[in-house]
């Protein structure tokens, strides 16, 4: 079966909307949009299985959408994800008030890693933050739910990227 038609698709996406609107905690706005493409893709796939299948209640996409967001719950937190606003509200570590030369370096070179950290895509940045945390490539690849070559790249290539970025801005190894 191929694709539905334009206004069924449409309405389908409108109608999921409303059911993702009505589970989605605040907490998670601003994942509505992917929780609706994914329940729009559970119930493609239900369709590409039962193509004589009639029309969807709107209890059974409340379902849909109800999976959906637990099912992204599940991967935040087996995530542990941390918006990077979230550590930039973080108060600065305690450092010994004997070399303050020494705190305000330390302070700058944070500052710069968050900054080059922002500027990578999503994934490394993900990748290589977990690197930075001391997770090994296996690990980070189990955290993330990725195959450890992919993880591996993307660390490494994200990792380039924030040296060449701390050098652009004056901070060498």
């Amino acid at each position: 079966m191929g694709s539905l038609p334009a206004d069924v698709s449409e309405q389908l996406r409108k109608d999921l909307a409303r059911a993702v609107a009505r589970v989605c905690p605040p907490s998670l706005a601003d994942r509505r949009d992917d929780l609706v493409q994914t329940a729009m893709m559970r119930v493609m796939e239900l369709r590409r299985r039962e193509p004589d299948r009639g029309p969807l209640s709107p209890a059974y996409l409340y379902r849909v959408a109800y999976t959906a967001l637990v099912d992204e719950l599940r991967n935040v937190s087996r995530r542990r994800e941390v918006h990077l606003e979230e550590v930039d509200s973080l108060p600065e570590p305690p450092v010994a008030p004997s070399d303050p030369e020494k705190a305000a370096g330390g302070s700058q070179i944070a500052q710069a890693v968050r900054d080059c950290l922002r500027k990578l895509v999503q994934d490394r940045r993900l990748a290589v933050t977990l690197y930075l945390q001391g997770h090994s490539v296996p690990e980070s690849a189990r955290l993330l739910g990725w195959e450890d070559k992919r993880t591996e790249n993307l660390i490494y290539r994200g990792l380039a990227a924030l040296r060449l970025c701390l050098s652009t801005k004056g901070f060498e190894p």
